[in-house]
């Protein structure tokens, strides 16, 4: 075998396993492999995990936090001016380098998938998609990348998007993107909607929105989408992103529209570092939390994930560097998840959901599957939270390509 774990401690299984990889693939899992193998690594009861998955990045503006005027009021619209400034300077070696440094980042910290957001615009047309398309071609044997075609600035009223949205998917990205609730009118919001299906089914490709970012409760956009995804068969390809006004709404409608949302089968991911940051920024006390109803959503049976998002840009200036157990630990805070299922649930989030909505079916710790595996320094999924603990290797198809050890030494009597 070309590489051999001993001593996995493997999530729901009692006792340790030892985990054989040939050719990037796992071929076996046993309490003991006889066997020798080319590398061995002795995990030493650690926790051994699949890949980390991030389903919500937006690379294209990450960094520019450290280039660009400070968010003086700390609001979505000013973020957003801001991004139109840097826009219009955009270099794809800009770009690339930035997208590349929190990879970099990401992998460090056991994230192997990504899926990340880039604009679509008649400001920078097309110059982050082709820098992205860049960025995934030279990080293609260390990584998976997503490129999700996202029209920021809206589809009508932005016009010429449209067409720069089908030219995206030509050269390259995977996924339609879409954000509804900017546009300016609510019939204006469901052709935004229609148009992405259309763009969709033309490509045969999945579709993932930025849904309802906002405290207003009267932004009705999610029950749009999920019954348009009912009407088009598209259950199960479809992601809705942020949702934060379903947090606002009065507990009846949103039961009414979590229920349609499972109806549809979407998939749902909150990013709950940065709309912690900028949701019910206006509020006096009590502020609203500003994510969406984790616990709601997952009580009913949808698929939800959570996401990086963004990281030291106009919209979270300060803060981010892409390690999913960080994000988890601000999901568990944000959505008070305390209890021992609810945290199983949550390394959930970064695993195992984020592969549903990537409909990744080669992902997982079984015989057959690619070796995409972390080996992390404690021994359970909580004390991993609690610790925010190394990730002591990371094996993309059966390779070791990161190594993370630090070490404290006390110098005290008491």
């Amino acid at each position: 075998m070309d590489l051999i774990i001993r001593d996995a401690q493997l999530r729901h299984t009692e006792g340790t396993r030892d985990i054989g990889v040939s050719d990037g693939r796992i071929v076996q899992i046993a309490n003991r492999i006889p066997r020798k193998g080319q590398r061995e690594i002795d995990a030493q009861g650690r926790l051994t995990t699949p890949t980390f998955i991030d389903p919500h990045l937006h690379l294209d503006k990450a960094l520019i936090s450290e280039v660009v005027r400070p968010n003086l009021s700390g609001t979505l619209d000013e973020a957003i001016e801001i991004i139109w400034e840097k826009k219009k300077q955009y270099t794809i070696e800009d770009i690339v380098k930035r997208a590349s440094r929190v990879l970099h980042w990401g992998i460090g910290y056991g994230t192997t998938i990504f899926r990340t957001n880039v604009d679509v615009d008649t400001i920078g047309k097309l110059v982050p998609v082709e820098a992205l398309l860049e960025v995934k071609k030279r990080f293609a044997g260390i990584c998976r990348l997503q490129i999700v075609a996202f029209p920021q600035e809206g589809i009508l009223k932005n016009p010429g998007t449209e067409e720069l949205l089908r030219q995206a998917m030509k050269i390259g990205a995977d996924v339609v993107g879409g954000m509804p609730f900017n546009e300016r009118t609510m019939a204006d919001s469901q052709r935004h909607i229609d148009i992405c299906f259309e763009i969709a089914k033309e490509f045969g490709a999945d579709i993932d929105m930025h849904v309802d970012e906002t405290d207003d409760p009267s932004a009705r956009t999610l029950e749009l989408l999920a019954a348009k995804t009912i009407q088009e068969g598209y259950q199960g390809r479809v992601t809705a992103v942020h949702t934060c006004a379903l947090a606002a709404y009065d507990d009846v409608y949103a039961a009414k529209v979590i229920g349609l949302v499972k109806e549809a089968g979407l998939n749902m991911i909150t990013n709950p570092a940065t709309n912690l940051m900028l949701q019910g920024r206006m509020d006096t006390e009590p502020r609203r939390r500003g994510i969406t109803r984790v616990k709601e959503l997952l009580a009913a049976g949808i698929n939800v994930a959570y996401g990086q998002d963004c990281l030291k840009d106009t919209f979270y200036p300060t803060f981010g560097q892409a390690d999913p157990l960080e994000v988890g630990l601000i999901t568990a805070h944000a959505a008070q998840m305390s209890l021992p299922e609810e945290i199983e649930t949550l390394f959930d989030m970064a695993t195992v959901n984020g592969a549903r909505i990537l409909r990744m079916e080669d992902y997982g710790i079984e015989e057959g599957r690619t070796a995409n595996l972390n080996i992390i320094d404690t021994t359970t999924v909580q004390e991993a939270f609690r610790t925010q603990a190394d990730r002591r290797h990371v094996i993309r198809r059966g390779e070791v390509i990161a190594e993370t050890e630090t070490r404290t030494k006390l110098h005290i009597d008491a």
